[in-house]
């Protein structure tokens, strides 16, 4: 039995196959849906931007700054979750309906236990990865005492810190490439077809799969953006978040029949 029938047995939709060159075309799709109404998409990026602009300096006060940086690839893992009121907005330019600031941050009552469930995954493997982040950094630097204003020098500087570099983005992209291949279209999926996390999961991991050289494209695209948001204290999110999230609800569009 090929994957179609298979997937037409669970009664979920076929996926389309792309070229290397969509990815691109997303991104300017999701250009567009910020012009059409910049009012919504850059105060949704701008909420999210303040709020880690309040987190991080709540760590640096606490002398916690080290999880900064484990909590910055945390949101990497989290974006999808947060990004969705970005889908219902793409959503309803498609649908010719009114965009609201209201209605985006809304969009969870499409599919409340769909959004809630998938969420509560994105959820347990955030908090899998800070613990992880948390013991490669005591089995790096040790219980001693940690300074926060050397915390950058000794990070990234430090030749000794090398295979702590290495190792954290080694389990990163582990932790990411699952993340990733479960939700690349899921959450707009549930936003849009109220489909429930389970249809939308498997149809994830099946347009991955069989897409699986562009997307990966897509996914390096995803990560150049949001470090491009977080490198300067976060303002670049009020931009980089919206255009990732908008570009996200036309990835799915692109890739589900």
């Amino acid at each position: 039995m090929t994957t179609d029938q298979t997937a037409r047995g669970f009664g979920l939709p076929s996926e389309k196959r792309i070229g290397f060159d969509h990815p691109w075309a997303w991104l300017a799709a999701g250009a567009r849906d910020m012009k059409k109404s910049p009012h919504v998409s850059l105060s949704y990026g701008a909420l999210f931007a303040a709020m880690g602009c309040l987190l991080t300096y709540g760590l640096y006060e606490l002398e916690a700054v080290y999880v900064a940086l484990p909590l910055a690839a945390g949101f990497m893992l989290m974006g999808p979750l947060l990004a969705v009121g970005l889908y219902e907005v793409s959503r309803r330019h498609a649908a010719g309906e009114k965009v609201t600031l209201g209605a985006a941050f809304g969009a969870w009552r499409r599919d409340p236990g769909g959004v809630f469930a998938l969420g509560f995954v994105l959820m347990l493997v955030f908090l899998l990865w800070i613990r992880i982040a948390t013991l490669l950094f005591a089995l790096f630097y040790g219980v001693g005492e940690f300074h926060a204003e050397a915390f950058v020098s000794e990070t990234f500087f430090s030749f000794k810190t090398i295979w702590f570099l290495i190792t954290g983005i080694g389990i990163g992209a582990v932790f990411a490439t699952i993340v990733f291949s479960m939700s690349a279209i899921a959450f707009p999926m549930i936003v849009d077809r109220k489909s429930g996390a389970t249809v939308a999961i498997l149809c994830s991991l099946r347009a991955v799969a069989h897409n699986w050289r562009p997307l990966v494209l897509w996914a390096g695209l995803i990560v150049a953006f949001s470090v491009a948001g977080l490198v300067v204290v976060y303002i670049g999110l009020i931009v980089t978040l919206p255009l990732i999230g908008h570009a996200s609800y036309h990835a799915y569009r692109d890739l589900v029949e």
